[in-house]
């Protein structure tokens, strides 16, 4: 199918077309919508932008496609949009824009095409196709993107200096499009990036983060990382990961670059998830290595710890980052300090104590954590990460066996504690808690089962040994 299919197959531009030529208007469509065409890529987001207002345009076209279609207006932008079927569709009259030096915040102009395309952040992102009767379905590439489309270049309209320094906001949105598209960085336009890093302190982080994580939702997540990190970007943005970053030597003895070592966990993780939380674990599942890092003369290099450190650092970067601090950020704090567990169990002879224990620990997220371990093994020795996966197979195959049996993933003890004051007739104390505690040890164990006779008779055995009698 080619671009004018793609147009003709899509109703809202032909009614587009028809209220902008009511209005006496020109009208196209713009950006990634068209650039997405070339691509083959689906998009559901679509921009017009007409020479006049675009307010009116999407109350016209609104008008036409019937009453269950909403306009949303913001007169403060000059912007409407509206929704029809899986359409999203943006109304803004062309343009031009110019910065202050203290803000990405542009004062606006009504302008041309040209003036429109002028301001936008890529040449693949300022291709445009006329929805109008005269020229309808016309390209307008006045800066060569479907070139760059070709060559798979990101570059910038006008001068990247100035583009940049007006809004460095567009520095985190080129590196994403190279990453999500797998792109190259042009020369001049990445130098510019590295020149002018430090303008992204005018940037909101909230703004920054939801850059940073689509980079992580990209199909090869290192490929962004490695742009910020050469950019000079990451430094600015997340330090703590740049930490990561280097080997020290003492008497011949090194130790793994975590930072490479995190981005294979990254991609290996995207290999087989989407979840963008459990990406974040894999960055963050050995961020308090710098911090832990020891040489011992014995056996080198040790980060001991490394994993409660680390979960307890996950709310701080949460909230640096300006990420939810809700029960994504406990999942992610899960995984990282669990994310060694279950390399403890990689041995012939596995504990079913051990094991129960996991999935006690682990809950629901099990299997993510999984996960994250395989995607941990990144050793060049091929032998040695064949042994750990296959070891790995047999975990989850004891897991399996235990869970079906014993049902330990997130399980409550039958005897609480309410129970326990009740049948020894006592108020909130520490017996009650330790009474609790060996309940749930005994299950673990598996010395009985989390069922309510079993488990009574052990109370009862609990509370003698501390000298209680049932009333």
């Amino acid at each position: 199918m080619n671009y004018k299919d793609r147009l003709e197959n899509n109703r809202i531009f032909e009614i587009v077309k028809k209220s902008a030529k009511e209005l006496a208007v020109e009208s196209y469509v713009i950006g990634g919508f068209v650039r997405d065409i070339f691509l083959q890529r689906s998009s559901k987001d679509i921009d017009i932008v007409c020479l006049g207002s675009g307010i009116e345009l999407a109350k016209k076209v609104a008008e036409k496609l019937g009453r269950e279609v909403h306009v949303s207006v913001f007169k403060n932008f000059g912007t409407a949009m509206l929704k029809f079927q899986e359409w999203e569709v943006e109304f803004v009259g062309a343009r031009k824009e110019s910065y202050k030096r203290d803000s990405r915040k542009p004062i606006v102009e009504d302008g041309s095409l040209q003036d429109d395309q002028n301001r936008r952040d890529f040449t693949i992102n300022a291709l445009a196709l006329s929805l109008n009767e005269d020229d309808y379905g016309e390209l307008i590439d006045p800066f060569d993107g479907i070139q760059a489309l070709k060559k798979k270049i990101i570059k910038t309209p006008l001068d990247p200096e100035i583009t940049f320094s007006d809004d460095p906001l567009r520095i985190m949105r080129a590196i994403r499009f190279a990453s999500q598209l797998g792109f190259d960085i042009a020369p001049e336009t990445f130098d510019a990036i590295v020149n002018h890093v430090e303008r992204l302190e005018i940037v909101s982080r909230e703004r920054i983060t939801d850059e940073l994580n689509k980079i992580i939702l990209s199909p090869k997540p290192s490929y962004g990382f490695q742009l910020m990190f050469h950019s000079g970007v990451l430094k600015q943005i997340f330090p703590e990961m740049v930490a990561l970053h280097g080997v020290e030597k003492i008497k011949g003895k090194g130790h793994k670059d975590n930072f490479y070592h995190t981005l294979e966990v990254l991609d290996n993780v995207a290999k087989v998830s989407g979840d963008l939380w459990l990406r974040w674990a894999a960055i963050l599942h050995d961020i308090a290595k710098p911090q832990t890092k020891r040489f011992d003369q014995k056996v080198g290099w040790t980060f001991h710890g490394h994993e409660d450190k680390g979960a307890r650092m996950v709310p701080q970067l949460f909230r640096k980052m300006k990420l939810p601090l809700n029960e994504k950020m406990k999942y992610v704090q899960k995984l990282v300090r669990l994310h060694l567990r279950p390399i403890a169990l990689v041995k012939d002879f596995i504990t079913d104590s051990a094991i129960r224990r996991l999935l006690f620990e682990a809950g629901d997220d099990v299997d993510a954590l999984m996960i994250l371990c395989r995607a941990d093994v990144t050793s060049k020795n091929h032998e040695k990460v064949k042994r750990y996966l296959g070891n790995f197979d047999k975990v989850d195959a004891k897991m399996k066996e235990l869970e079906e049996k014993d049902k330990i993933r997130n399980f409550q003890p039958v005897i609480t504690g309410e129970i326990i004051m009740e049948t020894f007739q006592l108020k909130p104390c520490k017996i009650v808690g330790e009474i609790k505690e060996e309940l749930k040890e005994a299950v673990l164990e598996g010395l009985i089962k989390n069922e309510y006779e079993e488990a009574f008779k052990f109370m009862l055995k609990m509370g003698k040994e501390r000298g209680l009698e049932p009333k």
